[in-house]
């Protein structure tokens, strides 16, 4: 049956290959290689493969298991190649973009933050809102927004952190579960793969 390549992330940090469970039941994970930059790939049987939410924690596993010691690049769920050959093309013409990318997350990861009103809970949101992102902002490099999908949603956000401000970074949110305490249930989840501080647009081939 042909193998097509399922793409985790790209990473400059040097080839490896590892026993590793991947989507759709891959137990390897590996990098295609061209100059500097490493695709991070395993084996799959489908260019479509199903986002299930056993494949998407895979997804996840892997970048997970990759950010411990490299700089990744993520990709978004389903990014399937044909094979070595259209992936390279894509390392090769997305050089400068990949550069970029790397150079922008380079020992951070993704921290996410939430905030949820507890139940019957009136509070001034805008206040939170500012008192929050000034306390992070001070151990973080990068803010991003995400959606406010629920009306008891005061707070989601998304903060890039160096590696060496994760212990700073974790006092702080402490400090903000303290403040709030009674008020607002605080999510604190990570640490992710940067998919919020990376603007590449990639077209499988």
């Amino acid at each position: 049956m042909t193998q097509y390549l399922y793409t985790y992330g790209v990473t400059d940090d040097g080839s490896f290959e590892m026993d590793l469970p991947g989507v759709d039941d891959a137990t390897t994970v590996y990098t295609v290689d061209y100059r500097r930059y490493s695709a991070i790939v395993s084996d799959i049987e489908t260019m479509e493969p199903e986002e299930t939410d056993e494949n998407a924690r895979l997804h996840d596993d892997v970048l997970q298991a990759v950010i411990e010691d490299r700089t990744v690049v993520p990709m978004r769920f389903g990014m399937t190649f044909k094979n070595g050959r259209a992936l390279k093309g894509v390392l090769r013409g997305g050089q400068r973009a990949f550069r970029r990318a790397l150079m922008n997350v380079d020992g951070k990861v993704e921290l996410g933050v939430k905030l949820v009103t507890e139940e019957g809970v009136e509070i001034d949101r805008d206040a939170v809102r500012e008192d929050v992102t000034e306390r992070l902002g001070a151990v973080s490099d990068q803010r991003a927004e995400n959606d406010l999908f629920s009306d008891r949603l005061v707070v989601n956000d998304s903060y890039l952190v160096a590696h060496e401000d994760r212990e700073a970074f974790g006092e702080v949110m402490g400090d903000v579960t303290e403040t709030y305490e009674g008020e607002l249930k605080v999510q604190y989840t990570g640490p992710w793969a940067p998919y919020n501080f990376v603007d590449i647009e990639i077209g499988a081939q």
